[in-house]
């Protein structure tokens, strides 16, 4: 086999061309096509080694998906207000990193519903989408409510996913698309069962932050898969340093074979070589 490139592996880059998902390897400062892949035999290699995203540090382990762990313990973007928008602390003064705060979290928000492995709430910055939807594998996405924050938008999702899972199931995910869903008419329904709180929150931040987005249309994401395995084996780099096999297709951040599949975004900061 010939090596096609080599370097710290970040999660893949995926854009829509029209309702097609394209995806690319980033290794180092390089990138490789993936799509042009599928049908062919790939190889992947860990090479023994992980740096840290942000420091370059050589590490053992890798936390928060590519940092170090002194890292992990001091940088905003691994804070528990990441996982959990709703207790976000800028306000107090005890961000952090006041500046990345800023930068990342007090822009605006979208919440939004996708059917991956079934319809889930999620929320993510406006300007990643439609990438947030890609890396989900979500084969439908709707954005409902566009916010001010990212605490305001943690506070969205905590009101809906009473009534919304916000998880994926990844082993139903990479087992086909699920069932086409009504999007337009589930967000009416969300916004009919959760009137009194967004309602609350309106009146709290004010009608400018917290916008209902009733007239945006639903899109469909088509994945470059040729077929989904009928058994979910998933490879582990930690274990085994080689993933091998024909390429059988893309979804989300996962890379399916016809011996296994493996999450992509997992072993972020990996050095990984790719050989066809």
């Amino acid at each position: 086999m010939i090596e096609i490139g080599r370097g710290s592996v970040n999660k893949m880059s995926a854009r829509l061309d029209a309702s097609n998902v394209e995806y690319a390897f980033r290794l180092g400062e390089s990138e490789i096509p993936v799509n042009p892949l599928i049908g062919k035999t790939v190889r992947l290699e860990y090479l023994g080694a992980i740096h840290c995203s942000h420091c370059g540090r050589r590490t053992k382990t890798s936390f928060s998906q590519g940092y170090c762990y002194p890292c992990m313990q001091k940088l905003a973007q691994c804070d528990i207000c990441i996982m959990s928008p709703e207790k976000c602390h800028h306000e107090h003064g005890t961000c952090r990193d006041p500046s990345w705060g800023q930068q990342f979290c007090m822009t605006d928000h979208v919440v939004y519903l996708a059917n991956s492995s079934g319809v889930k709430v999620g929320i993510t910055r406006a300007t990643q989408l439609p990438t947030r939807w890609l890396d989900q594998g979500a084969s439908q996405a709707l954005p409902i409510v566009r916010v001010a924050t990212r605490q305001q938008s943690g506070f969205v999702e905590d009101l809906f996913r009473s009534q919304v899972a916000d998880r994926t199931n990844w082993r139903a995910l990479l087992k086909g698309d699920a069932p086409s869903v009504d999007l337009s008419a589930i967000r009416q329904q969300l916004f009919e069962s959760c009137a009194e709180g967004l309602t609350a929150l309106q009146t709290r931040f004010g009608l400018q932050a917290i916008q209902l987005l009733h007239d945006v249309e639903p899109i469909q994401i088509r994945y470059p898969v040729e077929a989904y395995p009928t058994k979910i084996v998933s490879f582990n780099l930690d274990k085994d340093p080689i993933a091998e096999g024909t390429l059988l297709g893309v979804k989300g951040q996962y890379l399916i074979f016809d011996t296994g599949v493996i999450n992509i975004r997992k072993y972020t900061a990996y050095q990984l070589a790719v050989h066809q």
